[in-house]
């Protein structure tokens, strides 16, 4: 099992090769069992913990792997903020595929976040976890109503959806890309997090960083670039006028919004190239 490891400077994060227990989820995200809603919410908002939501999607099958929670520099905050749960359903825990679909769960007790449902997929070879494009799902539940039955409701219907994430993966395992193909690609995704006078060059995007990932296919290509832009590393030079020229590496992206949002843009590229090739 990963110990947590530092996700921001007030944030942590916790992926494991089995489901997590509340013990281990408590220690990484108090949030999620807060006892009540932070202070500044209105009569309006309907409590609900997220623990108890997760008690009832455990019911129905579901299991955590990976746990986080975003950090907040307002004072009283902390134990309140956004945080990010992703679940497999039995049916898919047991698998031996190279990857796994998961369910995506975002949610917050200080009004920073409804209660988000979003389709992933783990790929256990580089342990990267992608977000889907909106065409797949995107379930928002806000804090009002039965908030327990919605989001079970959504997480079924987004399982429902599966297949065609299985087939949108066979489709990028069997398209290929010619080499300006991947440069596009590259230089597409190079948007996503850097400014386009970075002197981080989009060809480093397409680094190779494991034997498994080296092929010219959709789906290796979007891999290696989805890591290198999240998990960071690429090497750039900087030039300012106080410190002169250096060599540094880029950041890994940590936080939720972020990383959910190069993730899901990243996949929406994929999509889009793909509706191109087979054009």
């Amino acid at each position: 099992m990963k110990l947590a490891s530092t996700f921001n400077r007030t944030s942590s994060i916790l992926r494991s090769r089995e489901a997590l227990t509340d013990e281990q989820i408590r220690h990484v995200a108090p949030s999620v069992f807060a006892d009540t809603a932070h202070d500044s919410r209105s009569q309006r908002y309907t409590y609900l913990p997220t623990s108890e939501v997760l008690t009832s999607l455990r019911r129905e099958g579901f299991q955590p792997f990976l746990v986080c929670q975003g950090g907040s520099r307002v004072e009283g905050k902390a134990d309140f903020t956004k945080h990010m749960l992703r679940l497999r359903h039995a049916n898919a825990i047991t698998t031996t595929a190279e990857e796994v679909p998961e369910i995506i769960l975002i949610n917050s007790h200080d009004g920073t976040s409804s209660y988000q449902l979003l389709a992933g997929c783990f790929r256990f070879v580089c342990q990267n976890g992608m977000v889907t494009g909106q065409q797949l799902g995107e379930i928002r539940v806000r804090h009002t109503g039965d908030i327990v039955g919605q989001v079970i409701d959504g997480c079924i219907s987004l399982v429902e959806e599966m297949p065609r994430l299985a087939d949108t993966v066979n489709e990028f395992k069997h398209l290929q890309l010619t080499d300006g193909e991947q440069r596009a690609f590259a230089l597409a995704a190079h948007a996503t997090r850097f400014e386009p006078d970075s002197t981080v060059k989009a060809d480093k995007l397409l680094t190779t960083r494991r034997h498994a990932d080296n092929g010219p296919d959709m789906w290796r290509t979007l891999n290696r670039v989805q890591e290198n832009v999240i998990r960071g590393g690429i090497g750039y030079v900087q030039t300012t006028e106080k410190s002169g020229t250096s060599f540094r590496r880029t950041r890994e992206v940590k936080g939720i919004d972020q990383t959910v949002g190069i993730n899901r843009a990243l996949w929406v590229l994929a999509e889009e190239m793909a509706k191109i090739k087979n054009a």
